[in-house]
């Protein structure tokens, strides 16, 4: 059985590359010795305290959150920073819900640990699902395939529990912490030319900036990377992706947070988000752009689902046409390194990774400390070259390890849940018009056990940070 074949890949790479193995110490506000704790109007801050040094100026290219949290990091650290980005209404999604971003105990953990203030702010804007059951189901029958708990390995470890937040105001929270004089908008980084003791950014409209490092947090399609390594075009999925939003309140809501429902060559995910409403996400195997919607985007999905389980078919039923949303899903393979000189990527411009593990802004949040981490050590010697390359070269040697494990889990998951197969389909007689018959796959009991023994592992080990904390 496919199914079983991917699964059983997934579990050996991810434990050759040593995610099996947990259990990770943390220390939940890291400090380094340059740094001192100040109560301030954003909460507790660490700003440099060393008199004397000239500031760090840190150049990053990319509102989104990647960008929103670095500054927000860099600011609280005393340093210079400036963030531009293209169109700050596009990364916000104004216009256009953007659905949900789910953010991972570990990335809250982290943006504690960078702000509490905003952290708090974050947590109490977004509607918890790790307390609830989470999990895969039969997108037929409904029937839980298996079932992962999010709660009691943060609970361990002392973390916030996983929540999703509405991105538009997960964006305005960062934007309000990080300020409109750090965060210019219409301003579009199109190259950057590196000296020996700067790197000088150049913007569309023509204007120069200098800085210490430059920060490529531009996305997918990120102009920083093209210049670093050269334009490549990123690579299609095999699926295409259909969201809604519904203003829908399920009988189930109070018990179940999240729920993958799997079937063959399409999967179907949904997902309290708080204030009354669900986000699902519908994938389904096709070539890029090939979709048209005469009927509309409904039609066409209870054409593909209309035979599932009662719970999918309803929240699409329950959707307004004008809130269901198609984009085709391209990623990345991963790169070896992340930068040159002065200049290095930190989330999608990095690493962009397929969205079923909920996995690429926890991912860049994590980018951040690490990066924010080791900047520190430039405050503490000043930013001559070496310096900041050296600090440039640890962020990427510490974050590639576990940051390629999450993509490749992420094309794995892609394979596995379209592989799905819990029934084999045959006639009775071969030449006859006789009605055809099912029986269980003999490998799904198979698929289901090593699922339900790694899975968890996998979790956890997600959950802990990698020791990032």
């Amino acid at each position: 059985m496919a199914f079983v074949q991917i699964l059983w890949s997934c579990t050996n790479h991810l434990k050759h590359q040593g995610c099996i193995r947990f259990g990770y110490p943390h220390d939940r506000i890291s400090r380094r010795r340059c740094l001192v704790r100040v109560e301030g109007g954003n909460g507790m801050v660490l700003q440099n305290f060393e008199h004397g040094k000239r500031k760090l100026r840190v150049l990053v290219a990319g509102g989104g959150i990647g960008g929103l949290v670095l500054a927000l990091a860099a600011k609280n650290r005393g340093y210079e920073v400036k963030v531009f980005e293209k169109d700050l209404s596009a990364v916000r999604g104004e216009g256009r819900h953007r659905g949900p971003i789910q953010l991972l105990s570990s990335a809250l953990a982290v943006l504690e640990a960078i702000d509490q203030n905003v952290a708090r702010q974050i947590i109490e804007a977004g509607c918890v699902t790790g307390n609830r059951t989470n999990g895969f189901a039969d997108g037929l029958s409904g029937e839980w395939f298996t079932e992962f708990d999010l709660l009691t390995p943060a609970s361990r470890k002392g973390l916030p529990v996983t929540l999703v937040i509405c991105r538009m105001t997960l964006q305005a929270i960062l934007v309000n912490a990080v300020g409109s004089n750090i965060l210019r908008n219409k301003s579009k980084v199109v190259d950057f030319i590196q000296e020996p003791n700067k790197v000088r950014v150049i913007l569309e409209n023509g204007e120069h900036h200098d800085g210490d490092i430059l920060i490529g947090a531009d996305g997918i399609w990120s102009e920083v990377r093209s210049k670093l390594f050269g334009w490549q075009e990123a690579k299609y999925s095999g699926f295409t992706c259909y969201s809604g939003l519904t203003n829908y309140m399920p009988p189930y809501i109070d018990t179940i947070g999240y729920r993958v429902f799997l079937g063959l060559n399409q999967y179907f995910v949904a997902s309290d988000v708080g204030h009354g409403k669900m986000q699902w996400y519908a994938f389904h195997g096709e070539p890029p752009s090939s979709a048209s919607f005469p009927e509309g985007k409904k039609k066409r999905l209870l054409d593909l689902f209309g035979n599932w389980c009662n719970e999918v078919v309803t929240l699409i039923s329950e959707t307004p046409e004008h809130m269901i949303l198609q984009r085709d899903i391209y990623d990345r393979d991963m790169i070896n390194t992340w930068g040159v000189g002065r200049v290095t990527l930190l989330g999608d411009a990095a690493h962009p990774m397929q969205p079923n593990l909920g996995q690429g802004g926890c991912m860049a949040i994590e980018d951040c400390y690490q990066l924010i981490l080791e900047l520190d050590k430039v405050a503490e010697h000043g930013s001559e070259e070496s310096e900041v390359i050296s600090a440039l070269k640890r962020y990427e040697k510490k974050r590639i390890p576990r940051v390629r494990v999450v993509h490749t889990a992420s094309r794995m998951a892609s394979k596995m849940l379209v592989n799905y197969q819990p029934y084999i389909e045959f006639k009775i007689w071969p030449l006859s018009n006789l009605t055809k018959m099912q029986i269980k796959h003999p490998g799904i009991d198979v698929a289901r056990a090593l699922l339900k023994f790694t899975f968890p592992q996998f979790i956890t080990w997600m959950i802990s940070g990698h020791g990032l904390l």
